[in-house]
């Protein structure tokens, strides 16, 4: 077994992107998440800075493990769809240009009738994006949780494409009532990136929040375990999303994991 990767998500430290990789290397980080948004959007970023983005990226040894596409609305709404797919579709491009060839994209509730126009919508939509993944060899990599991963797999298969994958978060089959030891490895082959958030039971009246990581509900040490059992070779990107010392909990969740990382 190969030792985990330990990484963050750059916009996790709340700096400008330089800055934020400059802060990955002093944590010991191994690589980065970034979004593909502002100076690194894909429209922003031309042949020029994508070499200079991928040199700066050499210069601090860091790896960069996936571009996350932030959307408003999601797949299976019509409102703005091909607009919103043709971001993606530059974003993947600009993910291989970059070396890491894959993208993060959340992925909505799974419905419930695959006749309905929300379910067409989103197979048209996932179905569009794989085949030019095909062309241009970058995955779509689904950030999952609403659904439990036995759902997921099964429909995933129905597309027949490799080029569909998910980013397993832990956190949030948590805060879906799921759990996230139980839901990974039914996901054997398809775990392509892991965003490493906690969260735990904040009471009945308050339902579930984030903490910051090794302070949750999650077994970390299993969770780990399970990974390198499944042979993952991606990036276990520490992320925060609430709290006031973000920058604090995502170097503390560095040093949290890396007791992890070796093979056991």
């Amino acid at each position: 077994m190969k030792p985990l990767k330990i990484g963050i998500v750059a916009e996790s430290t709340q700096l400008p992107v330089r800055s934020a990789l400059e802060a990955a290397a002093r944590m010991g980080a191994k690589g980065v998440q970034v979004d593909a948004v502002g100076a690194l959007a894909p429209d922003a970023l031309g042949g020029t800075g994508r070499r200079e983005f991928r040199t700066l990226l050499r210069s601090f040894d860091l790896e960069l493990s996936a571009l996350n596409v932030p959307v408003r609305r999601g797949l299976d709404v019509a409102e703005d769809l091909q607009p919103r797919l043709e971001r993606v579709r530059k974003s993947m491009q600009l993910a291989f240009d970059l070396g890491c060839r894959r993208v993060v994209l959340p992925c909505p509730k799974l419905p419930e009738d695959a006749a309905s126009p929300r379910a067409q919508l989103m197979r048209e939509s996932l179905l569009a994006l794989a085949g030019f993944g095909d062309r241009v060899g970058c995955l779509v990599a689904l950030e999952i949780g609403f659904d439990p991963a036995q759902k997921v797999k099964e429909y995933l298969a129905g597309f027949n494409v490799g080029t569909l994958k998910v980013t397993f978060d832990p956190a949030n089959f948590v805060l879906h009532g799921h759990d996230p030891l139980a839901n990974l490895m039914p996901l054997e082959g398809l775990v392509e990136h892991v965003h490493a958030r906690d969260a735990r039971s904040a009471g009945v009246s308050r339902g579930m929040q984030e903490v910051q990581l090794g302070a949750g509900d999650i077994d970390w040490m299993a969770l780990t375990a399970t990974l390198q059992v499944l042979e993952f070779d991606g990036l276990l990107a520490v992320e925060r999303e609430q709290g006031d010392t973000k920058f604090a909990d995502v170097a503390n969740g560095v040093k949290f994991l890396r007791r992890f990382a070796l093979p056991v």
